[in-house]
This record gives structure tokens, C-alpha cells and sequence, in this order.
């Protein structure tokens, strides 16, 4: 990268650095004029010079001028005006020279920061682009938060320094310098006095403030290793919870926060004593204008007008001179900052922009053996961790590694996935090195997978297609104003030297994936997805959220979950199996749900805070105490509470029991316990107390808890109640409640709620598989709604690095995410790691299987974690200490390899 900030800018942006630099120039006239004419009012109009008998007139804005050995040009005579119409006149010249002013300033300023950005556009860009190209053993030296900083907040200032690097101090020298040449041409020395005034404070200030730079550059150093460490927090937040170090790392922070708060402290120090001495030099012109310029107005040296002019001018010049101050200590430590970020993204043996260069093309094709020659591979500290290594992988061989999990066949995999670069010998897919091959043919004719592959934040669909969008194959159709907004994206991000690839096309080639026939893409997904068994997990993913009221096919599922509800049912019938599910019934109290539920009858987009809201109506507390319920409900709260109390007062709040609770968290124990003490001694119960104890009721299921407190009459008198409360529900209460209808959907619930309409019995310990199997084998009868179902599975999130799947979820995605790609050479780095080992067979022979049924005789080289598996291979490699030490048939190895019967033992 060019070392030099200011050559980097010049470079990148020299046409619209001349073009503003010329309109800068232009914008000096009338800053000039607006000098000038201060004058002209004062000594004519205002003093009367020149208009002494009254009618008399003077040239208004008369234009000539001389031209040496030509002579006098006069291009406007003037208009000649009496004495008040040329005040009128110069005033309002005055007015409009400060619009011109105005004008260009706001241009300047809307040019050089549309300019700005766009530098820091290509900045940003380029730091992400030597990102993608630094080798592999970089980023086991960085932190991730320090990059990423560095792209989003050091480089921040860049962009606004790259508006003025030249236009700044344009600017601002021509206005001091036309402020200067103005006051020298109405007095010499108080104009000599201005220039000495400001050649001290330009002389003395910026060497000042080079402390400042020294401790911002110190700042900035700090902030970055700040940034990184919260983000060391972030990534190892479940080892620090494991093993108690969160005090450690709060002194760690602590400390670091320390050494900011010092530096920025030094800062503020530093900064206002600067602030001060150069206020005081600007400050002590003017003392001089007044004493001096006064005295010459005194004794007649100099008149009243050009004493005004020169204070109106000098008022311009310090701003000027303190901005261009300000200008050169930002120069310097932007300059500073760009160091940082070079020295920081210049990394050795960059990846060759050639290489990842966007290729469309899908033609060429690994078609020759893929061989390791006399390979050597390295750790981070330099230790072999595979010693001369020589191997040939043909097209259409499978090819099972075993060894120890250091034995060194997890690092050739590495390699030939080109995930490690070697430190000696070479790689080669025929005569190539692998390592010259751009990506476009590695990329995608080499797929790989490992335990540690990483997934995007986005959804899983996202993420199991990452592999094959590689160029888009078709843009995005635009119409009105979004053709407009495409065609000036395309033009600025031409204008900023970034690509003007559109995101919002199609960038999936259906002729790179796997079963790409009729089934299409879908179908595509489908086939890995059932391969890895990973087709559940999506289906419950899509079962446990809720239907998005705005997709298309929202309606129809909504109408297909409604007949699955009374396929269930009867289902449920027909196997003698009704008490599985106790249904949500109008006229009946359902045993499995708590008290509120059965009472309001109905399901809440925010259940806590719908209830706050309805039980502090006047409507719902008139039905409670006319209906009597809420005396039945807080004496059901108050038994509960006694019962509670005297259970479990003697365990700590932290006991185990207590997540058995759904109605009173442990360390409520006490309060309630004073509560009931009060009542205890014929305390009338305030309302808190009330409230405190109907609660307790509304959470209470009685074949959970098993107190005793609700019987059938209460029951019953629930469903009264119930019946009231709806009969005359106000409308801003209806929101709240979305009642319960067999016959209708519930979009407040998630679509296995809506499919189950009722709540599972809990004297059944088997109830989730038995229902999950019915409900499984009534979905395959419905094939568009299990493909819908499927689509809003693979529409959910996996969080941020996929952390909402679990472990075992991730692995298999990561193996759908090769195998959905067509490719020569499959590269399997222990993709299985910690799956039960009948799985892993299941997985591993079905993988295979589907890969060998594709057509397109592909390569498998799979590192097992398994050693048993290697039945299914043709070929063994077995590594032990970093060399491969047999290489054979598969009945070869089992009957005379030692490592392999080492690892069966």
C-alpha cells in the first residue's frame, strides 16, 4: 500500500482535487470585495465623502482597470447615485456578496465531502480486499475486534482529511492570505503587525500540539487492544462462565479503561493549554489594532473607514489561521493513523488479486489426480507437524485418513483443501500447483469440510448455500425509482473503486448443485438435508416459530395447519390415543393449562405484560368481584402459598426444586412467608397482597403441583367466568387476547401450538415422540405443507456464528454445505467429530452413496474420526507423528496395518 497519505489521495483523486482548487481560486473575488466594501460605505455614504452639496452623485460599481502597454480598459462607466440611494445600493451589494459567499462555501464544503466519502469508500474497501487475500497463518496473529476496528473507526477520520488535503489549506491560506494583502494595502504596519501575530501563532502552536499527537496516536493503540480484548470476552464468554474468571476479566478492562482515562486525561490537559495561549494571540491583535490603528485615526494618518475595514478584516483572519492550525496537527496524525493501518494490513505473500479474480464460468474441471509431493507443513511456532509427505489422490478414488488426532492426516486434508499453505514441497492437481490455481477452479471443483467451519450471521438456508455463490449468474430486475438507485450505485461505487456486483441478483447456479433436475434448488437442499439427518431438525425449527403474516403462502399453510389440527385429532381417535392431548375446549376447564390461560381462553402475542394490562381494567376486576372469582382465586393463592412456604422454607433459593416451580421463584419464599403471617393475625389484605396472591392462582396447573386447591366447582366457576368475561369484551382489550377457535388459526402461536391446540398430558412421560411421530407421519401425507413448513425452517436465524444450533446441528450443516456442491474433489476433515458412532455410519454410507450416484465420479478423501469406517473406503492412508506410514487397499491395511489394529484397540 502507498505510504504516503497524501500521495494516496492525489493519486486517487486528482481531477476533482484541481477542479475544486479552481473553484476555490474563483470563490477568492468576491471575499475580496466583501472586504472592500466596508469601506466604501463608511468613508461615502455614512461620512459624506464625495457627496457635499446635497444632489450630489457618485459612480456606482464603475468596472475598469489597467493594462500595461495597453493602457486604460473601462468596461462599465457606473451608475451615478445621490447620497442615500448609494447606501441602499452598497448595502445591498454587500448583502449579496455574502450570499456568493454562502453559495460557495456550501458547494466547497457538499464537494469535499462527497469526495470524503467516497476515498473512504475505496479505503474501506481495500482493507476488506487485503483482508481476503492474506495468507492463511495471518489471522492466527490478529484478533479479530482489532481488524475490524481498525476498518470502521480508525480509517474513520481518513475520509474527512481526504475532502481537505488540499482544498483546506487552499481555502484557508487564500483567506488569510487576501485578509493580509487587504490590511497591508490600507496600512502598512498594522498590516505588518497582523502577519507577525500570525506567524507566531502559526510557528509556535502546531509544535505544541505535537505532544497531542503523540498521545492520540497512544490513544488510538489502547482503543484497538480495548476493542480486541471485549471481543476475546465475547468469543470465550462460556469459558469464562466455566471457569469463574469473570472478576479476572473485569480487572483486566478495569486496568485497561485505567490507561485510557490517563491518556485522555493528558489530552485535555494539553489541548486547552494550546487553546489558551493561541486564544490569547488572537486576542492581542485587536489590542493592537485599537491602541495603534486608534492613534493613526487620531492624529489623521489614517481615516475612520479603513480602521473599520482593517478590524472587519482581521475578524477574518483568525479563523482562517486557527483552522489551518487545526488542519496541519489533523494532517499529521491522520498521517500517523494511515501508518498504523499500513503497517497493520501490509502482510507478506498476499494472495495475487488474479486468483480470486469473479469468474462466472463453471467449465474447467479438476480432472487430474491431486498429489502431495515431499510435503511439508508447519505449525504457528514453526514445529513439523507433517514431515515429507508423498501422495497421489485420483479422480474417483475414495479415500479413507486414519490416524491419532496429532498423527498429521487432519493437516494434509488442510492442504489439499488449501486451508494451510506448505512450508516445503508442493501440491499439485496435475502439473498446477494447486496454490496458482485461481479460486474460481479450487473454489469450487475442492469442497471441504471440517468441525470448526464457520457460518454467517443470517439464516440457515443462508449458510447451506454459501458454497455455491460464487459470480452472480443473473442481476435483479428494477423498475422506477429502484433503476434510478441501481444506475447511481453502480456509478458511485465506479466512482470509489469498489465493484458493481449486485447483491440482490441471483448468484446461484443451479448447474453447481447436487440433484439439480426437476427438483430444482429445492429439492437440492432437500437431498443433503436428509443425508446428514438434519431434515428434523429444520421441520421442528419451522414448528416451534410463527407463521410471518406477510409471506405469500401464509394464508394456504394457515388453512393446511388448520386440517392437519383435525387430521391429529382424529389420528389421536382412531389409536385410542385421545387423553394424549387435552384439547382447548369453549364449555370445558382444561387441566393441563394454568388457571389464567383457562380463564382468559385465549392465546397473547405477550403474555406477562397482556395480563398486567387486562387485570388493571376496571372491566376485568368489576367481573371478579361481582362474579366472586377473585375471592375464590386469592383464597386458591393463599392455600398455594402455605403450601409452598411449608415445603420448601427450609431450601436455599438456588435448589433445584424450585425450577419445578412455574408460579414462585426461591428467594419469594420469604416474602410470601411475611405475608401470610399478617393474614395470620386478621390483617385486612391490601391490594398488593391481593394481587400478589391471585397471581400465584394463575400459574397454577393442578396435575403438575398437586395442592389440592382447585376442584371441579372452582373449575367450573372459571368457565363461567369466562364465558362473562368475553361476552362483553371492550375493543382495546380485544388486541390483547386472541380467543381460542378450533376452526381458525392463531397467529399469536407457533405453528406446532396451532397443530396441537391443546396442551400435552402430563401423566403420559412418552407424549413428545408419540405425538412427534403421528404428527411426522401426517406431514408426509401433505407434501406442499411440509415443503412449506421446510422453506420457513430454512428461513431461521442461526445467530451469529451459528450459535443458535447446537453443536451437533452445526456439524451437519457443515457436511450439507459440501455435499450440496458439485465438485472433483471432496475434502472431509473429520466433519463428524463427536457424533455417535452408529450416526456417524449412517451418514458417512448414505454420503458416499449420494455422491457416487451424482455421475460425476468425484474424488472422497475423508479424515475419520471413526476408524472402523474405513470399510466403506477403497483406499487407507494411516499417519502416525506427521508421516504416512501405510497406504493401501482396505483389506490390505486391516490385515497387516499396525496403526490401523493400534486404533481399533
Amino acid at each position: 500500500m502507498e505510504k504516503s497519505l497524501a500521495r494516496y489521495i492525489w493519486d486517487h483523486t486528482r481531477p476533482q482535487q484541481l477542479f475544486i482548487l479552481l473553484i476555490v481560486a474563483l470563490s477568492m473575488i468576491p471575499y475580496y470585495l466583501a472586504f472592500d466594501l466596508p469601506k466604501q460605505i463608511v468613508n461615502g455614504p455614512i461620512q459624506g465623502s464625495g457627496f457635499d452639496q446635497p444632489g450630489d452623485t457618485e459612480l456606482f460599481m464603475p468596472i475598469s482597470f489597467d493594462i500595461p502597454f495597453w493602457g486604460h480598459v473601462e468596461l462599465y462607466g457606473g451608475l451615478p447615485l445621490e447620497r442615500m440611494p448609494s447606501l441602499l445600493a452598497l448595502s445591498l451589494t454587500f448583502l449579496v456578496l455574502v450570499i456568493i459567499n454562502g453559495l460557495f462555501k456550501y458547494y466547497i464544503n457538499t464537494y469535499k465531502g462527497r469526495l470524503g466519502e467516497r476515498l473512504l469508500r475505496r479505503i474501506r474497501y481495500e482493507l476488506v480486499d487485503r483482508i481476503l487475500r492474506f495468507p492463511p497463518k495471518y489471522f492466527k496473529h490478529v484478533k479479530a475486534g482489532e481488524v475490524s476496528s481498525m476498518v470502521k473507526d480508525e480509517v474513520e477520520p481518513l475520509g474527512g482529511f481526504t475532502a481537505d488535503a488540499f482544498v483546506q489549506p487552499a481555502l484557508l491560506g487564500g483567506q488569510a492570505l487576501t485578509a493580509l494583502i487587504f490590511i497591508f494595502i490600507q496600512h502598512f504596519w498594522l498590516g505588518f503587525i497582523a502577519f507577525a501575530m500570525a506567524m507566531i501563532q502559526v510557528g509556535i502552536i502546531p509544535r505544541m500540539r505535537r505532544r497531542l499527537i503523540e498521545l492520540g496516536r497512544e490513544r488510538q493503540i489502547t482503543a484497538r487492544q480495548l476493542a480486541g480484548r471485549v471481543a476475546e470476552i465475547v468469543d470465550g464468554i462460556g469459558t469464562i462462565h466455566a471457569y469463574d474468571t469473570s472478576n479476572y476479566e473485569r480487572a483486566d478492562i478495569a486496568a485497561r479503561l485505567g490507561h485510557i482515562f490517563r491518556i485522555r486525561y493528558d489530552i485535555y490537559q494539553w489541548k486547552f493549554l494550546v487553546k489558551f495561549l493561541n486564544n490569547f494571540l488572537a486576542q492581542l491583535t485587536p489590542f493592537l489594532f485599537y491602541c495603534i490603528g486608534g492613534y493613526l485615526t487620531i492624529v489623521g494618518k489614517l481615516d475612520v473607514g479603513q480602521l473599520v475595514a482593517v478590524i472587519n478584516a482581521y475578524k477574518e483572519l483568525p479563523g482562517p489561521l486557527k483552522e489551518l492550525i487545526d488542519w496541519e496537527l489533523v494532517r499529521q496524525d491522520v498521517q500517523v493513523k494511515y501508518e498504523q493501518v499500513v503497517e497493520q494490513f501490509d502482510a507478506d505473500n498476499l494472495i495475487e488479486p488474479e486468483i480470486q479474480a469473479l469468474n462466472a464460468a463453471n467449465g474447467t474441471m479438476l480432472n487430474h489426480p491431486l498429489s502431495a509431493t515431499n510435503l511439508v507443513l508447519e505449525d504457528d511456532i514453526g514445529g513439523r507437524v507433517l514431515e515429507h509427505v508423498s501422495v497421489k489422490i485420483s479422480p474417483g478414488e475414495t479415500v479413507a485418513i486414519i490416524g491419532t488426532a496429532a498423527s498429521g492426516g487432519d493437516r494434509l486434508a488442510e492442504a489439499l483443501g488449501r486451508i494451510i499453505w506448505p512450508a516445503g514441497g508442493k501440491v499439485t492437481a496435475g502439473d498446477d500447483d494447486l496454490y496458482a490455481l485461481p479460486e474460481s477452479v479450487t473454489g469450487r471443483r475442492i469442497s471441504y469440510a471440517s468441525p470448526d467451519a464457520y457460518f454467517f450471521h443470517g439464516s440457515l438456508e443462508d449458510n447451506l448455500l454459501y458454497g455455491v455463490k460464487h459470480a452472480p449468474v443473473e442481476p435483479a430486475a428494477y423498475k422506477g425509482a429502484a433503476s434510478d438507485q441501481r444506475k447511481w450505485d453502480v456509478l458511485e461505487a465506479q466512482r470509489s473503486g469498489n465493484p458493481d456486483f449486485d447483491l440482490k441478483g441471483n448468484w446461484i447456479d443451479l448447474e453447481t448443485l447436487h440433484a439439480n433436475g426437476s427438483a430444482g434448488l429445492f429439492g437440492s437442499m432437500m437431498a443433503v438435508l436428509d443425508i446428514v439427518e438434519l431434515s428434523d431438525d429444520v421441520l421442528q425449527l419451522a414448528l416451534h416459530s410463527t407463521l410471518p403474516a406477510d409471506a405469500e403462502v401464509a394464508p394456504a399453510v394457515a388453512a393446511e395447519i388448520v386440517a392437519l389440527r383435525r387430521d391429529l385429532r382424529e389420528e389421536l381417535n382412531r389409536r385410542d390415543m385421545n387423553n394424549l392431548v387435552i384439547p382447548f375446549e369453549e364449555d370445558a376447564y382444561n387441566t393441563e393449562a394454568p388457571v389464567a390461560e383457562n380463564l382468559f381462553f385465549g392465546m397473547m402475542p405477550d403474555p406477562k405484560a397482556s395480563t398486567r394490562a387486562i387485570v388493571k381494567t376496571s372491566y376485568f376486576r368489576n367481573i371478579m368481584r361481582e362474579s366472586g372469582l377473585g375471592d375464590a382465586l386469592f383464597k386458591m393463592g393463599q392455600g398455594i402459598a402455605e403450601s409452598t412456604v411449608e415445603l420448601f422454607k427450609d431450601l436455599p433459593p438456588d435448589h433445584p426444586f424450585f425450577e419445578q416451580l412455574t408460579y414462585m421463584r426461591g428467594d419469594e419464599i420469604p416474602t410470601y412467608q411475611h405475608l401470610l403471617q399478617r393474614l395470620r393475625h386478621n390483617a385486612t389484605p391490601s391490594d398488593e397482597d391481593r394481587i400478589a396472591l391471585i397471581r400465584l392462582s394463575f400459574f397454577y396447573v393442578e396435575p403438575r403441583h398437586r395442592f389440592g386447591v382447585l376442584d371441579e366447582a372452582l373449575m367450573r366457576k372459571i368457565v363461567e367466568v369466562r364465558h362473562q368475561f368475553h361476552a362483553n369484551l371492550p375493543p382495546e382489550l380485544q388486541g390483547y387476547i386472541e380467543r381460542y377457535d378450533p376452526n381458525a388459526y392463531l397467529t399469536s402461536g407457533t405453528l406446532v401450538d396451532n397443530i396441537v391446540f391443546g396442551k400435552l398430558n402430563h401423566r403420559y412421560s412418552d407424549a413428545v415422540p408419540k405425538l412427534r411421530e403421528i404428527g411426522g407421519d401426517l406431514l408426509r401425507k401433505r407434501p406442499e405443507l411440509y415443503r412449506a413448513l421446510m422453506a420457513l425452517g430454512l428461513e431461521s436465524n442461526v445467530g451469529a456464528g451459528g450459535r443458535r444450533l447446537n453443536n451437533l446441528q452445526r456439524l451437519k450443516l457443515s457436511l450439507a454445505r459440501a455435499l450440496i456442491r458439485r465438485s472433483d474433489y471432496y475434502i472431509f476433515n473429520r466433519p463428524l467429530s463427536g457424533l455417535d458412532h452408529h450416526l456417524q455410519e449412517h451418514i458417512v454410507e448414505a454420503a458416499l452413496a449420494f455422491l457416487a450416484k451424482s455421475g460425476d465420479n468425484p474424488a472422497v478423501v475423508w479424515v475419520l474420526s471413526n476408524t472402523p469406517l474405513a470399510k466403506h473406503f477403497k483406499r487407507v492412508l494411516a499417519f502416525d507423528g506427521g508421516t504416512l506410514v501405510e497406504d493401501g487397499a482396505y483389506d490390505t491395511i486391516v490385515e497387516s496395518g499396525t496403526v490401523y489394529k493400534q486404533l481399533i484397540a
